[in-house]
């Protein structure tokens, strides 16, 4: 789960993290009033769940109260895209309004799992800000990351480690130390999936700032962060998840392109993904429906698809297993009896009862095209898509 930043700079707070002064707005004249009592030079920011919000336009300077509230008006009630969104972007309801920061030097601090080691990890850089991305891709060595054992929490030689190797001097150290302390200790102690500072600036005073506020919460514990679950916003999901949730279906994502997919299995539904792309195609969703012996699941995933304006073409792509292929095949058919199936669906089913699945099919009198394997199915439904016959 995630949250937005002013919310995320609350939890900083509490846990003694350094942030610029600010409040939040939902009206131009609420940032009016915000921004004179910051003294007017303030950074008007869009709270949105999306990252890339600088470059997108969604983080504005103004250097009095008048600008402040025209750069709200022009955010407010929007729709914010950047490369995290979909072209569609997310709804910005709220503004953060910031005093302005006179910054010396952009850093980078985040704690994350590293899977591998099975351990959380700390990572800094002295390259913050708006590029950390690239930084990681072209410049690995820039990136500086330790380890740490829950059994013995965070230590101060850690800290040192970190802040040394991002070229902090002095007290800015034992500044660090403390922030990097405070980070962890909400990382535990909120069941963080993500805790993210970018930039961690140093003032022109010497101080260390969180600039920004990233925090992620797996979902799986928050049974137990009832506080936690209230600062979640609907309306920042994407509307086609939040259908498919209503519906029972967890594992669906939705992605930029025009080929539903529905497929079994989390490794095969990327195996889906990568031969769409491999085709020329692209998908317009993740969806792994798991082991279903029902016709629910795939009734229900015909009216996400079918409700997707984005969508041109549906590829089934089922294997079973332990799921039952002559059950897919019933799913199918009762979702075309139970709505009008305009698009192209393309059906590739193999393992458990197939020939009674393509019994099935053959004798129900819908209209579908057939994949003989995964490859032909990709290609099939690119061609669908582009409203062309297969090559």
């Amino acid at each position: 789960m995630k949250i937005h930043e002013y919310q995320a700079k609350l939890l900083f707070s509490a846990y003694g993290i350094p942030v610029p002064p600010g409040s939040v707005a939902g009206t131009p004249a609420e940032v009016r009033q915000i921004a004179s009592e910051l003294g007017g030079r303030v950074v008007v920011k869009a709270q949105i769940y999306a990252g890339g919000r600088g470059k997108a336009g969604g983080i504005k300077s103004a250097n009095n109260c008048d600008e402040a509230a025209d750069i709200a008006s022009s955010l407010i009630n929007t729709h914010l895209v950047t490369h995290q969104t979909t072209a569609r972007g997310a709804p910005v309801r709220k503004v953060l309004v910031e005093k302005a920061v006179d910054i010396a030097r952009e850093l980078y601090l985040s704690i994350i799992i590293d899977n591998s080691a099975r351990l959380p990890v700390m990572i800094a850089s002295a390259a913050g800000g708006m590029d950390i991305e690239e930084v990681i891709r072209q410049n690995p060595e820039k990136v500086l990351k330790v380890h740490i054992d829950p059994a013995t929490g965070f230590k101060p030689f850690l800290g040192r480690k970190l802040a040394y190797g991002i070229d902090l001097k002095d007290d800015q150290v034992k500044q660090a130390i403390n922030l990097m302390a405070g980070l962890y200790k909400l990382f535990c102690e909120k069941d963080c999936s993500l805790a993210e500072i970018n930039p961690l600036v140093v003032t022109k005073e010497g101080n260390l700032l969180a600039l920004d506020a990233k925090l992620n919460f797996d979902d799986n514990a928050l049974y137990r962060h009832d506080d936690i679950r209230s600062l979640h916003d609907p309306e920042q999901d994407d509307p086609f998840e939040s259908i498919a949730a209503e519906l029972g279906i967890k594992n669906y994502v939705k992605l930029n392109g025009n080929i539903a997919c529905a497929v079994n299995g989390a490794g095969l539904a990327m195996a889906v993904l990568d031969m769409i792309k491999y085709a020329g195609g692209t998908p317009a969703n993740f969806l792994d429906i798991g082991t279903v012996n029902n016709t629910h699941a795939i009734v229900s995933t015909f009216k996400i698809f079918t409700s997707d304006p984005d969508v041109k073409a549906i590829l089934i792509n089922i294997f079973g297993g332990m799921s039952r292929a002559d059950v897919i095949a019933r799913g199918i058919i009762e979702a075309y009896g139970q709505m009008e199936v305009k698009l192209p669906v393309v059906v590739r089913l193999a393992g458990t009862n197939y020939l009674e699945a393509k019994r099935l099919l053959a004798e129900s009198g819908i209209s579908y095209i057939e994949a003989s394997d995964l490859n032909d199915a990709a290609v099939r439904a690119v061609a669908a898509a582009r409203g062309v016959a297969a090559p």
